[in-house]
């Protein structure tokens, strides 16, 4: 979880040009003791590559991974430009957020940052903030508005259709979603069957979620196969867009999708259309700035909508052509995407991506 201190937060910043804007937070974050002075090129040397604005406002500069021996300990600084200063061609950038990182923990700072700097609002009051505690608490997400969050538990150990509910409800509660008493309450009811192996089990939490569990062997609950129990922990009302997915799942015949290893995809689209394909990151590093921003390249060139999930993370499923929620994903080396791609050049989409990722989206993996 990111945490920011007062003193890590630089309000009313003006500076002429994208580079001293990198050079004070290079400054501050050597001030700081979190890197060497060095770190600076490599701050700019990563913008040479490809500018790291994200959009709406926001850029996130840090160093290249040459450059990660120079980073003592993994933290922020956090600049504001009220009057806005051009990142890159036609994008003004209002917050720059410079990043040291030791290896890939960046990946989950980034996550919790793209995922709150995705709301327009808060990018706008972002630029609007006069006070350190209001900045901090936008970028820590304490203003944010909670959005259904997703969890798998795959292949669980269990003997019968409760146990794989027990695996569900713990697993929830380690996120922090209830409480002991949400998991008694769970245990006390009664699953739904609704169809084609697939079982919902749902209880009142502080944190709306979904977790996805599948068996790791054939289980039956009476006369009915458990192929995949959903446990849905409910604060709000933003679970009903994925329970008029199931429904519409059912309608189509398609609920034993859910039980595959791209169930939350299928949760959170509804019934499959388009073409779908899975792809495995190679790039050490993972997704960060560059690779990602050549991801988010190739999806443009084409017309159709593609969506990606990690079936390695959350399993949100997000456009394919946004960059902030591409990075927001998290992904690491080795894990696995989703991509569902849906309008005429469907199928050259996804061939195009595979070749890109193949290649090493830019870095020249082999």
């Amino acid at each position: 979880m990111l945490k920011l201190a007062r003193e890590q937060i630089l309000l009313g910043q003006s500076v002429a040009t994208k580079s001293e804007a990198i050079a004070l937070l290079a400054g501050k974050l050597t001030e700081a003791g979190l890197v060497e002075a060095g770190y600076v090129d490599g701050m700019l040397a990563r913008e040479a590559q490809h500018a790291t604005y994200l959009g709406s406002g926001i850029a996130i500069p840090h160093g290249t991974t040459d450059t990660r021996h120079l980073v003592k300990s993994t933290g922020v600084m956090v600049a504001q430009f009220p009057h806005g200063i051009e990142w890159d061609e036609g994008q003004i950038a209002y917050v720059a957020i410079g990043i040291a990182a030791k290896s890939d923990e960046h990946l989950g700072i980034l996550r919790q940052l793209t995922h709150v700097l995705g709301d327009e609002q808060a990018a706008a009051q972002l630029k609007e903030a006069t006070d350190a505690d209001t900045i901090i608490n936008i970028l820590t997400g304490a203003t944010a508005a909670k959005e259904a969050q997703y969890l798998t538990l795959a292949d669980f150990p269990a003997d019968d259709r409760d146990q794989l509910l027990l695996g569900a409800a713990a697993r929830a509660k380690s996120a922090g979603w209830g409480d002991a008493t949400m998991v008694t309450s769970l245990l006390a009811s009664d699953p739904a069957y609704l169809g084609e192996g697939i079982w919902l089990a749902r209880a009142q939490a502080a944190q709306t979620g979904w977790v996805l569990a599948t068996p790791s062997s054939a289980l039956k609950a009476g006369e009915q196969p458990v192929n995949a129990m959903l446990l849905l922990c409910a604060a709000d009302s933003s679970h009903l867009p994925q329970l008029e997915n199931l429904a519409k799942l059912a309608a189509a015949g398609q609920l034993a999708t859910l039980a595959g290893s791209d169930g939350l995809v299928m949760l959170q689209a509804g019934p499959a259309s388009g073409l779908a394909e899975t792809f495995t990151i190679i790039n050490p590093h993972g997704l960060h700035a560059r690779p990602g921003a050549m991801l988010v390249k190739v999806a443009k060139e084409f017309e159709s909508d593609i969506r990606v999930a990690n079936l390695d993370g959350s399993g949100e499923a997000v456009s394919a052509k946004s960059l902030m929620k591409v990075i927001g994903l998290g992904v690491k080396c080795g894990h696995r995407l989703a991509f569902r791609a849906e309008g005429v050049d469907a199928e050259a989409a996804l061939k195009g991506i595979g070749e890109a990722i193949a290649a090493g989206l830019g870095e020249g993996v082999h």
